[in-house]
C-alpha cells in the first residue's frame, strides 16, 4: 500500500561468500554476474562496488576474473605488492594472496609507461603476468589498486615538482597550502593526490629535506629514493647506550697476541683483526671478529632494527649503519689499544696453502695497531719503523701460500675499479679518481675467505642451521649471450655444462692488455649470477667453492651475525646464541638480507653517478675520449675512459640515416652513411648536457674509430637533427 515501507531486498553477501563464490567461478566475473548471482538490485550496487573495492586490496580481483593461484602457477591477471627493486632499480613484486606450495613467485616489473610515477615499495598493482622460467614472472602494470598513496621525491620549484627519478618524466603540481612552505630548490618528499587524468597531476608535501645543491643532498637523496631506514628507534637506542665492554670470563685471553686491523683510510669501523706467523713448514693464522652477538641479542629491539636495515650503506660523506654508532663505532669496533670481546678462528695451512685445520673461540682481544691498506702496501718497499714489520711480513708470507692455492683452484677475479669520490672540505666534489687495488687488499680477502669457508664447514660438522653465501654458475641464456658478444672479438668460451671459473679467468688474461679489457671485465660480470643468501647450500661458483657463508663482518652485515649466533649455540660458547625462533624464519631472514644488500648497492652506485654528474656539470661541452659501453635501439651508452662516467648518445644526435639494431651482434649500423657502432667501440664524444637532479649525463658523438682493426677513424659530420628540417627537436622527446 502507499506509504508502507517497500519490503527489503537481498542483503549483500559478506565477504567471504563472495570470496567462496570468486574461487569457485568460472570465466569472466564482474559486477554485473555478482549481482545477478546474489540478486541484488541497483540500488546496492554502491554498497557491491565499495565491499569489491576492499576485496581488491585484499588481493581479489572480481572484475577481472582473477582469482588467488592455488595450484603453483599465477593467472595471466594477478594482484601484486611492490616490494623493492633489482640491482637496475627496477620494481619487484609478489603476489598478496599466495596459497600454493613453497614461496610465492617473484614478478619482475617491466619499466612503466612514460609519464607515469614509478612503482614503490608497498605500492598494490593488478598486473599482466607472463612466466619466464624458475618460478619467476614478468609483469606489467594494467592498473594501481592501493596500498598507500604513491610516493614522490622530487625538487620543489614554484608550484610543481620535478621528480628526481629520470624514468619519471611527468611533474606535478603542488597548490600553496600544500606546499608545507617548502622553498624553490628545496628536495622534498610528496604524496600523490586524486586529480583529473589532463594536466599535471596534483601532489601534497610530506617532507623537507634541505637545498639541492646542499654538500649533503646526493645522499639524503639516494637514502629516501631507495627507502633506507636512517633513524634507530628509541629502544635500539636506548639498549646501545645502556651496554658494557666484556670482562674476561668465559673468554680465552688474546691479549698478548699481537693483531692488527687493515682497513681503508676511510673505514669508519673495525670489525675484524689478523694476525699470522710460520710454523711447521706452513703457517698458523688467526683471524678475529666483533663480537656483536653479546650485544644484540635476538628478540630485542637491536636485533629488530638490525634486521630491518639488513647491512650498512656507505657513502662518500656518511655511513648508515646497521647498528647505532655506540655499538658500530664504540664498543664493536676492534680499536687498537682497547679491549675488545671477539669471536675468532684459528687456521693452519701447509707451505702450499691447503687448510690442515682449524678451530673457533671467544676471546677477548686488544687490537696492537690500525693500520691501512697503503701503508701496509708502503712498507713492502720501504720499511716504516713506526709499523709493526714483523707481523705484516708474517701477514705476507701466508697471503703468498693462500693466494697460490686460490690460483690453483681456479677462481673468477673480476679486477674492476672502483670510483672513490673525494669531497673538499665544503662537502662539495674536488674530484672522482679509480680506487687502487693493491696486494695489501688481497691479503685481507684471502684470510676472510678463508675464515668464511671455515665458518661454514664448522656449522655444517655440527649439525647447525645457517645462511650460506651462494653464488650459482650463470644461466645457459646469459652465458650464450656472451658468448655471442665474445665471437665479435674472436674470443670463445667452453659448452655451458662444463663452464669453470678458471675460464673466465683465461678470457680475462686474454684480454688483459686490449683496450676493449675493461668492456670484456664489466661484460663478463654481467653475465653472472647475483650471489645471495640462503639456508641451503649451492656453492660459489665465482670463487669455486663448494660452501661458504660470511663471517667476518657482523658490524655491518645481518648474515654474519647470524653466523656468529649459530657459531655460539653449536659450540657451546655461551649467551646470545641462535633461538628456534630465529631458525625458523632463516629462509625469510636470507631473502629479505639479500634485497637489502642489493638496495644498498643500487643506493651506493648512484650516489656515485649522482656526485659524477655534480662534477661533470662544469665541464658541459668538453671532448673526452670513450668506449661505447651498450647498444640500443634508442641510441649508445658510453663510459668516458678518464673517470668512467656514463651516459647516452641519443639515437636523434647520430648522422641522419636510416638505423639497423642489430640486437644479437648489439650493433646499430647506418644504411646511407655505412657507419656502424658496436660495443667496446672506441669513440670521441662532447658532453651535451649533465644534469644533477636526475644523474643523467647526455654526449653527442663527434668521431668513431670503426671495429675493423686498421681502419680509419671517421669524424661525424653534423647536419641538422632529424625532425623537421632546421628545426630541433622537442626537448626531452625521446627518439624511435
Amino acid at each position: 500500500m502507499p506509504g508502507e515501507d517497500a519490503a527489503p531486498g537481498p542483503e549483500l553477501p559478506s565477504r567471504e561468500a563472495l570470496r567462496r563464490f570468486l574461487r569457485e567461478a568460472s570465466g569472466r566475473v564482474g559486477k554485473s554476474e555478482i549481482a545477478r548471482h546474489f540478486g541484488l538490485g541497483v540500488e546496492q550496487r554502491p554498497a557491491l562496488r565499495a565491499l569489491m573495492k576492499a576485496l581488491e586490496e585484499e588481493g581479489w580481483v572480481p572484475e577481472a576474473g582473477a582469482r588467488p593461484a592455488g595450484g603453483g602457477a599465477l593467472p595471466e591477471m594477478v594482484p601484486l605488492e611492490v616490494f623493492g627493486t633489482d640491482a637496475d632499480g627496477e620494481p619487484l613484486a609478489r603476489p598478496i594472496r599466495w596459497e600454493g606450495r613453497g614461496r610465492p613467485p617473484l614478478v619482475l616489473m617491466r619499466p612503466e609507461r612514460p609519464g607515469q610515477p614509478a612503482l614503490a615499495p608497498g605500492e598494490r598493482i593488478l598486473a599482466r603476468v607472463k612466466p619466464l622460467g624458475g618460478g619467476r614472472y614478468e609483469g606489467r602494470t594494467f592498473k594501481r589498486i592501493g596500498g598507500g598513496p604513491a610516493r614522490i621525491l622530487g625538487v620543489y620549484q614554484e608550484g610543481r615538482i620535478q621528480p628526481t627519478d629520470r624514468r619519471q618524466r611527468q611533474e606535478w603540481s603542488v597548490a600553496p597550502a600544500d606546499s608545507l612552505g617548502a622553498e624553490p630548490g628545496e628536495l622534498v618528499l610528496a604524496e600523490a593526490l586524486p586529480g583529473s587524468p589532463l594536466g599535471l597531476r596534483p601532489a601534497r608535501v610530506t617532507e623537507r629535506l634541505g637545498p639541492l645543491d646542499a654538500p649533503r643532498a646526493v645522499s639524503m637523496l639516494c637514502i629516501h629514493a631507495h627507502r633506507i631506514p636512517e633513524a634507530f628507534p628509541p629502544g635500539a637506542l636506548a639498549e646501545a647506550e645502556r651496554a658494557r665492554p666484556v670482562g674476561a670470563e668465559g673468554r680465552e685471553d688474546l691479549r698478548a697476541l699481537p693483531l692488527v686491523t687493515i682497513d681503508g683510510e676511510d673505514a669508519r669501523d673495525f670489525d675484524d683483526a689478523v694476525w699470522a706467523t710460520a710454523e711447521g713448514g706452513g703457517w698458523r693464522v688467526v683471524v678475529a671478529i666483533a663480537d656483536v652477538a653479546h650485544y644484540v641479542r635476538p628478540g630485542s629491539a637491536l636485533d629488530g632494527a638490525a634486521w630491518e636495515r639488513g647491512n650498512s650503506v656507505y657513502f662518500p660523506d656518511r655511513v648508515v649503519p646497521m647498528l647505532p654508532e655506540a655499538l658500530s663505532n664504540g664498543l664493536c669496533s676492534l680499536r687498537p689499544g682497547e679491549e675488545r670481546g671477539c669471536l675468532f678462528v684459528e687456521m693452519t695451512f701447509d707451505a702450499q696453502g691447503q687448510k690442515t685445520g682449524h678451530r673457533f673461540g671467544r676471546g677477548l682481544m686488544r687490537s696492537l695497531a690500525r693500520l691501512t691498506y697503503e701503508q701496509v702496501q708502503a712498507s713492502r718497499t720501504a720499511a716504516d719503523a713506526a709499523l709493526p714489520m714483523a707481523e705484516i711480513d708474517a701477514l705476507y708470507g701466508a697471503y703468498a701460500a693462500l693466494a697460490a692455492a686460490r690460483e690453483r683452484r681456479g677462481t673468477l677475479d673480476l679486477d674492476l675499479p672502483e670510483r672513490r669520490v673525494l669531497l673538499a672540505g665544503d662537502g662539495m666534489v674536488r674530484d672522482v679518481v679509480p680506487r687502487q687495488r693493491l696486494d695489501s687488499h688481497r691479503l685481507i680477502e684471502e684470510f676472510m675467505v678463508a675464515a668464511n669457508v671455515c665458518a661454514a664447514e664448522e656449522l655444517e660438522r655440527r649439525h647447525q642451521p645457517l645462511l650460506y653465501r651462494v653464488h650459482e654458475r650463470p644461466s645457459d641464456e646469459k652465458l650464450e649471450a656472451l658468448r655471442q658478444f665474445l665471437e665479435a672479438m674472436e674470443l670463445g668460451l667452453p659448452a655451458s655444462d662444463r663452464i669453470h671459473p678458471r675460464d673466465f679467468a683465461r678470457l680475462l688474461d686474454q684480454v688483459a692488455e686490449r683496450p676493449e679489457a675493461r668492456l670484456v671485465h664489466e661484460t663478463v660480470l654481467r653475465a653472472q649470477s647475483q650471489a645471495e643468501y640462503a639456508p641451503d647450500n649451492a656453492g660459489h661458483f665465482g670463487l669455486a667453492l663448494a660452501r661458504y657463508a660470511h663471517f667476518t663482518s657482523p658490524i655491518r652485515r645481518y648474515a654474519d651475525l647470524v653466523v656468529h649466533r649459530a657459531l655460539v649455540r653449536g659450540l657451546k660458547l655461551g649467551e646470545g646464541g641462535l633461538e628456534e625462533a630465529e631458525t625458523a624464519r632463516l629462509p625469510d631472514t636470507a631473502e629479505h638480507i639479500t634485497r637489502t644488500e642489493r638496495r644498498a648497492a643500487a643506493a651506493e652506485r648512484e650516489a656515485v653517478e649522482r656526485y659524477l654528474t655534480l662534477h661533470m656539470a662544469s665541464r658541459v661541452g668538453g671532448m673526452f675520449e670513450a668506449r661505447i659501453s651498450g647498444v640500443t635501439r634508442f641510441g649508445l651508452f658510453v663510459t668516458l675512459t678518464e673517470n668512467g662516467a656514463g651516459g647516452l648518445v641519443p639515437s636523434s644526435s647520430l648522422p641522419d640515416d636510416q638505423w639497423t639494431y642489430e640486437e644479437a651482434a648489439r650493433r646499430l649500423s647506418g644504411r646511407h652513411t655505412r657507419l656502424s657502432f658496436s660495443l667496446g667501440q672506441p669513440v670521441e664524444v662532447r658532453l651535451a648536457e649533465a644534469t644533477p637532479l636526475t644523474g643523467g649525463l647526455v654526449f653527442e658523438l663527434l668521431g668513431a674509430t670503426p671495429p675493423v682493426p686498421g681502419a680509419r677513424r671517421s669524424r661525424i659530420r653534423r647536419g641538422p637533427p632529424k625532425g623537421t628540417p632546421g628545426k630541433p627537436p622537442a626537448r626531452g622527446a625521446r627518439p624511435r
